[in-house]
């Protein structure tokens, strides 16, 4: 894909940040130099390549050499911490580490416990190569590798949060990704002429498939934002002509704020998109009426599921605000009861998904993807939705624990074990409640060890230096005991009622 569109539009500029300017012929031959770099190291085709740093041009040159080179990105996110990372490098078996920008004053590849860097570790200005390799390059080796890579071998392995405490990686291969968010493009109506600033993480599968990809596949500029503030939003949107804008409602909310505010000029906004995530209808029509936009939309995806439904060009607002669609092409989706059976419309039950954008797997985890994958092909979600007459999809519960913390994935599972690591506390039970700025935000109920005492702030400044931010808890609080239910397991439903009454 790369290569076609650099041969047929090589001046095309897909890439602005800041003064940069990137065109396509640019981005693939600097692509081409990194899977140089990486070949010579010994990285054969299907070895997973780990990924650490900011939305930057250096994340996306680099990735698209990880893919010259026949590997499989291993994205990891620019708010993880030395523990998270390793678990992630180890799991997937990643020799080699390529770190980008980190936060300011942070150099990522330091943040590692001590024995826990792969083989090889490279980072702008330097390359640290623990075993020299005797591979021996031409550049028509990287070229023959490249167009050797098949639609069916492995793209990315993405982490995505699981209850059991630690994450899983989901396989997804070339042909599910272009397929997915080319169908993704095509409703969004994104096309050579528009302006998009990728907020969401390139470590996240909406920043990397529906915003870097998506990007390079229609000749869209590609804006990558290193660390979004609200408050940088409207000069971002005024002074970069942006056409698209893709996030959580609070952007929107606080978009419309800045206008009630001053008199800013959004002129060239015209498409939004939010995610999985009831949408005001007033908020919409306040959007479309004020700002003018063409189309407003909802979707739903999954990390394991890729595109699943969105809102299409003519829906109602009333759709719009209380559904995430229909269908995507090539996708099947079922709302089916405890028992497994279909239930009928207007009627709640778990979301199941079939079709081309299902997962490839967990990495290494096959009884674990079955656990989620059924004999027919169908992906149990685990969410909880409701299909009207005419197909739309309303996401109304989830069935797993996790919660949402400004459009990222949080399980509490995987929270908890994180402070238990502390050392202070004895149990740990973390419950996503609703916040009015985030969406969700997580509350942990703490016991102490015998002897000791929690402070919570202590315990905060902790989680904050060993926890991408959006995982650290918004409350602590310290209980002598968890409300246990007759299993002997912490009832996180009385923790529940107890945060809702407080």
């Amino acid at each position: 894909m790369l290569r076609d569109q650099a041969d047929r539009h090589p001046d095309a500029v897909v890439i602005v940040d800041g003064d940069t300017r990137v065109t396509m012929a640019e981005l693939r031959a600097g692509a081409a130099r990194v899977a140089y770099e990486l070949i010579e190291l010994g990285v054969r085709p299907g070895d997973r390549v780990a990924l650490w740093g900011v939305n930057d041009p250096y994340w996306v040159r680099h990735a698209f050499g990880v893919w010259d080179a026949g590997a499989v990105i291993v994205p990891l996110s620019s708010r993880a911490k030395g523990l998270e990372a390793a678990a992630m490098i180890e799991k997937t078996g990643a020799e080699v580490l390529i770190t980008g920008e980190g936060p300011p004053g942070v150099v990522l590849a330091d943040l590692l416990p001590s024995g826990a860097a792969p083989r090889h570790v490279l980072s702008p200005g330097r390359s640290l190569r623990m075993e020299p390799s005797d591979v021996e390059m031409e550049p028509s080796d990287v070229e023959e590798r490249a167009l050797a890579v098949r639609p069916g071998d492995l793209c990315e392995i993405m982490s995505t949060s699981g209850t059991t405490g630690t994450p899983k990686g989901v396989m997804l291969d070339h042909a599910q990704v272009l397929r997915g968010y080319w169908d993704w493009s095509e409703i969004v109506t994104l096309d050579e002429h528009d302006r998009y600033p990728v907020i969401a993480p390139f470590s996240h599968g909406f920043g990397l498939n529906a915003g870097l990809i998506a990007c390079v596949l229609r000749r869209a500029t590609m804006m990558p934002i290193r660390v979004f503030t609200p408050d940088a939003l409207m000069s971002l949107i005024s002074a970069g002509r942006v056409s698209i804008l893709a996030g959580p409602p609070t952007l929107f909310h606080r978009l419309l704020d800045e206008l009630d505010r001053a008199d800013w000029d959004v002129s060239s906004l015209r498409v939004a998109i939010c995610g999985a995530a009831a949408v005001p209808a007033a908020l919409i029509t306040r959007l479309v009426e004020r700002v003018g936009l063409e189309r407003m939309i909802n979707a739903y995806g999954l990390m394991e599921g890729t595109v699943v439904s969105m809102t299409r060009a003519g829906d109602p607002i009333e759709v719009i605000a209380a559904t995430t669609g229909r269908a995507v092409p090539g996708i099947e989706v079922r709302i089916v009861d405890d028992d497994g059976k279909e239930v009928a419309a207007g009627e709640r039950g778990e979301i199941l998904q079939r079709g081309y954008g299902v997962m490839r797997g967990y990495w290494d985890e096959p009884g674990k993807t079955a656990e989620v994958v059924d004999r027919d092909g169908w992906l149990h979600t685990g969410d909880i939705g409701v299909l009207d007459p005419a197909g739309n999809l309303a996401i109304v519960d989830r069935k797993k624990e996790l919660y949402i913390v400004n459009g990222f994935n949080v399980s509490p599972a995987e929270v908890e074990s994180l402070l238990l690591r502390e050392g202070s506390l004895a149990q740990a039970a973390v419950i996503g409640v609703p916040d009015p700025v985030s969406g969700e935000a997580g509350w942990a109920y703490v016991v102490p060890r015998a002897g000791m005492t929690v402070d919570p702030g202590t315990l905060l400044t902790w989680a904050k230096d060993n926890m991408s931010n959006y995982k650290v808890p918004k409350r602590v609080i310290v209980v002598e005991a968890l409300p246990a239910n007759a299993n002997g397991k912490i009832d996180k439903m009385a923790l529940r009622a107890r945060a809702s009454a407080s």
